[in-house]
């Protein structure tokens, strides 16, 4: 596993969340690739990028598509309806939160984007551990996030022949129920795991 930090020193008179540049991404991004990294997690919130930095991201993007590296991205906490740069390339895997029922959280961002190509995980009152290893309770797509990105690490130890196509489309296709316009369907890695034994065979 590889942490790459995109982030500047945060201050502590801030109340914002930190937030990355497209341009501060899209190096990391590639930063991932050239280290041989094969699934990315991007719980990040991006400042709002001028054209020239949108270019850069998309760039980035295209790139870990051409090398079949998997992008996993939170959809953002915002509760609005729209996409982001990330959340509309096709390669993304943009992910939504969801209460331990399964419904979606008010905050979530949604989209066509999203509900399209994209998949809900769990992102309410998460457990998981801080920087100084204290135990942490926490809401929102960045703690989604990861249940995807691990769900996809897992299955492709279970099927390390499989390209990224093939588990990418395993795991959104494995998930159910079927598709609306802007809410996506809930992993479900154990579908992805059949679909992916039963191609096979």
């Amino acid at each position: 596993m590889l942490v790459r930090p995109i982030f500047a020193e945060a201050d502590s008179s801030e109340s914002e969340p930190p937030s990355a540049t497209p341009v501060t991404l899209a190096a990391a991004i590639i930063d991932c690739i050239e280290s041989g990294a094969r699934v990315l997690n991007l719980s990040a919130g991006l400042a709002l990028p001028r054209a020239t930095e949108d270019q850069d991201l998309q760039h980035a993007l295209d790139h870990a598509a051409g090398r079949g590296v998997l992008v996993v991205a939170a959809a953002g906490n915002q509760g609005i309806l729209g996409s982001s740069p990330i959340t509309r390339h096709p390669w993304v895997i943009p992910v939504a939160a969801c209460d331990q029922r399964g419904q979606p959280l008010d905050s979530s961002n949604f989209g066509r984007s999203i509900g399209r190509g994209g998949l809900m995980a769990p992102g309410a009152r998460i457990t998981s551990l801080g920087a100084e290893g204290d135990s942490l309770v926490l809401d929102g797509t960045s703690v989604a996030t990861p249940f995807v990105t691990g769900a996809i690490a897992l299955l492709w130890s279970e099927f390390p022949t499989r390209s990224a196509a093939d588990v990418k489309l395993a795991v959104t296709l494995g998930a159910i129920p079927r598709r609306s316009r802007v809410v996506p369907p809930l992993l479900d890695a154990w579908a992805a795991h059949q679909l992916l034994e039963r191609c096979g065979e």
